[in-house]
C-alpha cells in the first residue's frame, strides 16, 4: 500500500458505544464519504469472493448457509470459544479489509473522506498511509450505560466487551483529534463543524 491517496484521510475511531455513528452521520451531511470498515468486513466475504473461499478452505463448507453465504451467528460462536480460530478469520478477513478502504481511498475525488475503523489502535501499524486519527471519546462509565441501554445485556457482560477492546488510554494515544461525546448528541454538531473547516483547510490543493 505504497500508494498515498490524493485526498487527505481521516482515520475515525472510538470504543464500543463512544458514538462513533452519531459523529459519521454528521459528517455524511455535509457531504464527507465514510468508508466502512464494518462495511468492508462483509463485502470482503460475500459469495463469490476469495474471502469466502479462504473462510471455508479454513473452516469447511459448514460455514455456510443455505443460500451460500457465510453463516455469522455460527461463526461468532466458534470464534469466540476457539481463540485459535479467531485468529484464523481475522488472517483471513482484516487484509481484505485494509485493501478494500485503502482503494477507496485511492479512489476519493473530495478534498478529504474518512474511514471508520472501530479497531484502529490494535490495527494501527497497518495504517501508517492515513493522514490523520479522529478518536471519539468517551469515559468508560459512559460507554456502560449507553451498551447495557443499546443492547439492554446485563453490567457483567458489558465491561467484558470493552474488555476486549483497546484501552482509552491507547486510543487516545494515536490520536490526532479528539471528540469528546459524554454529553448531548447535540454538542457534537459544533465539534465536527469545527473538525470539517479544520479538514478542509488540511486538504491537499487541487
Amino acid at each position: 500500500m505504497s500508494t498515498r491517496p490524493r485526498a487527505l484521510v481521516i482515520a475515525l475511531t472510538g470504543g464500543v458505544a463512544a458514538g462513533k455513528t452519531a459523529v459519521t452521520r454528521r459528517f455524511e451531511a455535509l457531504g464527507v464519504h465514510v468508508h466502512d470498515a464494518d462495511v468492508a468486513a462483509r463485502e470482503v466475504i460475500e459469495p463469490g469472493t476469495s474471502g469466502l473461499a479462504a473462510v471455508v478452505d479454513a473452516f469447511g463448507a459448514g460455514v455456510l448457509d443455505d443460500a451460500g453465504r457465510l453463516d455469522r451467528a455460527a461463526m461468532r460462536r466458534h470464534v469466540f470459544a476457539d481463540p485459535t480460530a479467531r485468529k484464523t478469520l481475522e488472517a483471513i478477513i482484516h487484509p481484505r479489509v485494509r485493501q478494500w478502504l485503502h482503494e477507496r481511498a485511492l479512489a476519493e475525488r473530495g478534498p478529504y473522506c474518512l474511514l471508520a475503523i472501530p479497531l484502529l489502535a490494535e490495527n494501527i501499524e497497518h495504517y501508517r498511509w492515513v493522514d490523520r486519527v479522529l478518536l471519539i471519546d468517551a469515559p468508560e462509565a459512559v460507554q456502560l450505560a449507553r451498551l447495557i441501554e443499546r443492547d439492554g445485556i446485563d453490567e457483567a457482560l458489558a465491561r467484558r466487551m470493552l474488555a476486549h477492546q483497546a484501552s482509552r488510554a491507547e486510543r487516545l494515544a494515536v490520536a490526532d483529534d479528539v471528540i469528546e461525546n459524554s454529553a448531548d448528541e447535540n454538542a457534537l454538531d459544533q465539534a465536527v463543524a469545527d473538525l470539517h473547516r479544520r479538514y478542509l483547510a488540511l486538504a491537499p490543493a487541487r
